[in-house]
């Protein structure tokens, strides 16, 4: 008995690192959005401990670092996880995994729970690359979601509290067809410091995917979502709450680590915090653009797999925002290591 203890127990600990290595240059100049480099490294360094094989605590740190910097980090935050592992679930209470080599293919796709860019902008994966709070994801035959709170910011005396939350959810109704759906809210609140206006930022959209593989060309895929959001500066000025509604449509070829892709938006009066401006239709300075905003973009990318878990990914994209044609294009790397210690 204590021999088969001693096998079980050297496997109960590891030595976990994961690497962001981030190059993001945006070529922007236009009513909506200014343009920005963002040059760094993001990382998790952390013992995982298997307390059971449905239990595991993780502890470590995570830092960020922006080249250019006068600071040697930019943020250094604990990492201290209770993982629940379930056949199909996986629940996270503390600090949210990062981001892995397995992260889907494409710029327009780089985002912690999947949501599109309208929703929330593809920078927020590396200037808050750190987020922590509750997160469930399921991962089942047909349906597979990723459900979410993640608490950015404590109520005090000088400022409101502030979380995000939301749901990712694919339905498969067959091979070729899935039925997707996001809800992400913003929210700013909290009673114990009434410090600045209670604030609310909700969209939600539903629609259809489909994708094919011929044999000739790759993977195929085409979406289609329709989204309403509702923008809530102040709740005590209800007159300048702004409905809005937008619809995203994406078509996307793969093959041989190559990815080309095509994105057609129209909204109207839609604002969404955390959202692409490029997306949105409320101005740099504040003012509401009248009319329905088009957006559209192409881009090509390029993924180079270096080892099991060490990846290197090159993208560029032409954009248009209005009548601004304008480009951008990111480098990234992810590494992830795992050493048993014992």
């Amino acid at each position: 008995m204590l021999s088969v203890c001693q096998v079980q127990a050297q496997d109960a600990i590891a030595l976990t690192a994961d690497i962001l290595f981030y190059g993001d240059n945006t070529e922007f100049r236009n009513p909506f959005r200014e343009g920005a480099t963002i040059f760094g490294t993001a990382g998790q360094l952390a013992a995982a401990v298997d307390v059971n094989p449905r239990v595991q605590v993780r502890l470590g740190a995570f830092g960020n670092v922006r080249f250019g910097s006068d600071d040697a980090f930019e943020s250094v935050r604990p990492v201290v996880t209770l993982v629940v592992r379930g056949a199909r679930s996986t629940f996270a209470f503390g600090t949210f995994p990062p981001l892995t080599g397995r992260s889907t293919l494409g710029p327009d796709r780089v985002s912690r729970h999947g949501l599109l860019p309208a929703l929330q902008r593809e920078s927020l994966a590396f200037e808050r690359a750190y987020e922590a709070g509750l997160r469930w994801t399921f991962d089942g035959a047909r349906l597979r979601h990723d459900a979410w709170i993640n608490w950015q910011r404590l109520n005090t005396p000088r400022h409101r509290e502030r979380f995000d939350t939301g749901i990712t959810a694919d339905w498969r109704l067959n091979r070729w067809l899935t039925l997707p759906a996001q809800l992400h809210v913003v929210h700013e609140g909290g009673q114990l410091h009434a410090a600045g206006p209670v604030r609310d930022s909700v969209a939600a959209g539903a629609g259809l995917r489909i994708a094919a593989s011929p044999d000739a060309i790759g993977d195929v895929s085409v979406e289609v979502l329709a989204l309403a959001s509702r923008h809530v500066p102040d709740r005590e000025q209800p007159a300048r709450t702004r409905p809005g509604a937008g619809l995203f449509a994406r078509a996307a070829v793969e093959r041989g680590g190559w990815r080309a892709h095509a994105i057609v938006w129209r909204g109207d009066d839609f604002i969404k915090d955390e959202g692409d401006p490029n997306y949105g239709s409320l101005r740099r300075d504040g003012r509401l653009y009248r009319g329905v905003r088009d957006y559209a973009e192409a881009g090509l990318t390029r993924r180079l797999p270096l080892a099991p878990d060490v990846v290197l990914e090159a993208s560029a994209r032409l954009h248009r925002t209005e009548r601004h044609y304008e480009y951008s294009y990111r480098l990234n790397a992810i590494a992830s290591v795992r050493t048993r210690l014992r």
